[in-house]
């Protein structure tokens, strides 16, 4: 196991990507925004207060992500676009209104609207109603976080979401996020999912 000195300064102040799984059946459907037809991609790009088991250099720990990490971030408006895989051409945007953001008492959710003209697009849709796709991501900055006395659990307390990004992953690490793409009412599944420590 690492030493307190070795792993103190790991991971607040890194740039960071937090894979997440959701688990939930789903399907994509067109919805009108703006006079125009959009995919409805929503979900959860992270929980809190929910341990997760990550590794660094020194072996496992276990993270969890505060209820308040993203109060300050999304107070400031930041500029967070929504892509697969934390790559390509961005699908939507904060700035352009088809990416709303959110903390509620589950986490971080994420309402991405796009276009269903574009061949990625099309592509994402597909597999996510293939469940090639089932699990996502959001790409941050930890700005305020702390170990446990013995360096096993690590909180992330406070996040920078500005130039970051939001979506769906072919591989993540949390088990615990739901994503979905549809029209209507958002996921019945949330209030029966499992509330793991």
């Amino acid at each position: 196991s690492a030493s307190g000195a070795q792993r103190a300064a790991l991971p607040c102040g890194e740039a960071k990507r937090e894979d997440v799984k959701f688990h939930s059946e789903f399907r994509a459907e067109l919805v009108e925004k703006d006079g125009q037809d959009y995919y409805l991609v929503e979900g959860y790009a992270s929980m809190v207060e929910k341990p997760y088991e990550m590794w660094d250099m020194f072996g496992p720990y276990d993270e969890v992500v505060s209820a308040s990490a993203f109060d300050k971030t999304l107070a400031a408006s930041p500029m967070v676009v929504f892509r697969f895989n934390h790559g390509g051409t961005a699908m939507a945007t904060t700035t352009n209104g088809r990416l709303e953001l959110e903390a509620d008492s589950l986490g971080l959710r994420d309402r991405a609207w796009i276009n269903p003209k574009r061949a990625d697009v099309a592509d994402l849709i597909t597999a996510i109603e293939d469940r090639d796709v089932t699990e996502q991501s959001f790409m941050f900055m930890i700005t305020n976080g702390e170990w446990n006395d013995d360096f096993t659990e690590f909180r992330i307390d406070e996040v920078d979401l500005d130039r970051g990004d939001v979506g769906p992953v072919t591989y993540g690490a949390n088990p615990y996020t739901l994503i979905a793409s549809r029209a209507g009412e958002f996921l019945s599944a949330i209030p029966d999912m499992p509330l793991l420590a």
